[in-house]
């Protein structure tokens, strides 16, 4: 038997993290993946596994304790080999293991004196099976699998794309760990997989290794590495858990149970996202403040869903499934409107010098290999818009007592793609020449269209813009993207004649409609800032002011 230190994993930028649950005992017998304990960071818990299977023998933490990447959490008492400390005397000195058998035998002397031909230290690497698993997504949550790419035979290189798995707003690949052949495919499209779940079983030539007395496994597991280089505690965004009273129990730890009591918050109310369903204090943030923006309505007076009809009394029909990401734009956009008192403001811009302009530009950015639309210069125009009314790049904080006054400018910009619609962040606009934005928007808008957005690519925008460009039509309501508090929608640039200079003159004028939420934005402000916007648009020299 051997004593094996288990250590905190590597979480990445967080340090000094909480301890919130121990899940084992000293004498308890734990398997492969069981959960060892619960830390709980700033922003996100997340569970330790254990390594391997093992008797817990010695607890060195208390909860309550703080942590950090490599701190000694438990010892496990574990099968197999000796430890490296017991082994290195036998290594060195195969004379006292002959003395400390019974009756050694001349053969069995020569084996400890003469190394065996077989010996793993003296083999070339061999070809051994591998079980490619999920890597860790810091959540024991479930993602779809949306996408395989590799099939039976295929060769692979280390790295190389395998699947695609999506959570409810990004989705990421997984690479292989290892050079190799695809022996079997052990998931398919649509399922449903987490961290750890066994994807793919490959062959390839295995790393070179010590020798141990312990007999070699005919089939190893390779976790496939991290997608990315973001902590461990900062998640992909988890797919909705169950709620608790569903489950019939409330996981949280001690320290969100004092948040909940606190703010008078019924645990059994929230809806837990972290792993396992376990209520984090975001979901208390998130339950408070979507009782403020929407209280319990009163008996009889909440809205019914509409009722299933049956048609396939009226005629053919065919069931058609729709995609997570459509699904949680649906729930988002639901949310959003129903939460959110929506302000609408019309106005036309008169872009006539400005497409002029970029006419003239074209040649230029042609050299340049980028394609210049009018969208780089409508990204700096609100991004200049923002600047000047300062009150429209806010989120309210939840307590309604305050608002989180931004200081940068990144602007989403919406994609429709095939699996539904996208918002990629263009970050700091207004430090960006229109060169550098155009390039940035067809290259964000490409990984949109192939699925291959990351999560930090679609977060922190202080303002949204919708544009139907080419598509048509007089102006439409686009919905606030809360937490933002307004987004602006861009119809189609249509010629009409306008009074100018005492004539009626053919004007390109472009209809947008800005959307504020009136709880942080008054409707004078949302007037000026409309038209302070339109102003840019049709002078650009106002964008060098």
């Amino acid at each position: 038997m051997a004593i094996e230190k288990i250590t905190v994993p590597d979480l990445g930028d967080a340090a000094d993290v909480e301890i919130i649950e121990l899940l084992v005992a000293v004498g308890d017998t734990v398997a492969e993946n069981d959960s060892l304990m619960v830390l709980e960071s700033d922003k996100a818990a997340m569970e330790i596994p254990a390594p391997m299977a093992g008797v817990v023998k010695s607890i060195a933490v208390n909860l309550g304790d703080q942590v950090n990447t490599g701190s000694e959490i438990l010892s496990l008492e574990v099968e197999g080999a000796a430890s490296a400390e017991d082994a290195k005397p036998e290594a060195s000195e195969p004379e006292q293991l002959a003395e400390s058998k019974s009756e050694p035998t001349e053969s069995e002397t020569q084996q400890q004196a003469e190394p065996s031909a077989d010996a793993p230290s003296a083999a070339p690497a061999q070809s051994e099976k591998s079980v490619v698993k999920v890597p860790d997504l810091g959540t024991d949550d479930e993602v779809d699998v949306i996408e395989i790419h590799v099939s039976v035979g295929d060769s692979i290189s280390a790295d190389d794309p395998l699947i695609t798995l999506e959570s409810d707003k990004a989705a990421m690949e997984v690479p292989a760990p290892q050079d190799g052949e695809v022996l079997e495919l052990l998931i398919k499209v649509g399922d449903k997989v987490k961290t750890g779940t066994d994807v793919i079983r490959i062959t390839g030539a295995a790393a070179a290794a010590s020798p141990s007395p312990a007999p070699a496994s005919s089939e190893s597991e390779a976790v496939a590495p991290a997608p990315s280089t973001a902590p461990a505690l900062a998640a992909i965004p988890e797919v909705p858990a169950v709620h608790a009273e569903q489950s019939g129990k409330v996981y949280a730890g001690p320290a969100v149970r004092k948040l909940a009591r606190e703010l008078g918050v019924d645990l059994a109310l929230v809806l837990g996202t972290g792993a396992r369903s376990r209520v984090v204090k975001e979901d208390i943030h998130a339950f408070v403040k979507a009782r403020i923006n929407n209280p319990p309505a009163a008996a009889g007076t909440s809205i019914s869903a509409v009722p299933d009809v049956d048609f396939s009394q009226f005629g053919e029909i065919e069931e058609v499934a729709r995609s997570k990401m459509e699904k949680v734009t649906a729930t988002n956009m639901q949310r959003n409107w129903s939460s959110v008192p929506h302000v609408a403001q019309f106005n036309e811009a008169d872009v006539t010098e400005l497409e002029d302009f970029r006419a003239e530009l074209k040649p230029e950015a042609e050299k340049k290999g980028v394609k210049l639309t009018f969208l780089p210069f409508l990204l700096k125009a609100c991004a200049k818009a923002l600047a000047e009314y300062p009150q429209f790049n806010v989120s309210l904080h939840s307590s309604g007592e305050y608002v989180i006054q931004k200081k940068y400018y990144h602007i989403g910009v919406a994609v429709a793609t095939e699996a539904g619609l996208v918002v990629p962040v263009i970050r700091d606009v207004d430090k960006k020449s229109i060169y550098e934005l155009a390039d940035e928007v067809i290259e964000l808008s490409n990984k949109a269209k192939q699925r291959k957005l990351k999560l930090e690519e679609m977060q922190g925008a202080c303002f949204t813009i919708s544009s139907l460009g080419a598509i048509g039509g007089t102006g439409f309501i686009p919905i606030i993207n809360a937490p933002e508090v307004a987004i602006l929608g861009v119809s189609k640039t249509e010629i009409k004649p306008v009074y100018r200079n005492g004539e009626f003159q053919p004007r390109k004028m472009l209809p947008i409609t800005l959307c504020y939420d009136h709880k942080a934005v008054n409707g004078v402000d949302g007037g000026m800032f409309a038209d302070y916007l339109a102003k840019l648009l049709g002078d650009i020299r106002r964008l060098a002011l």
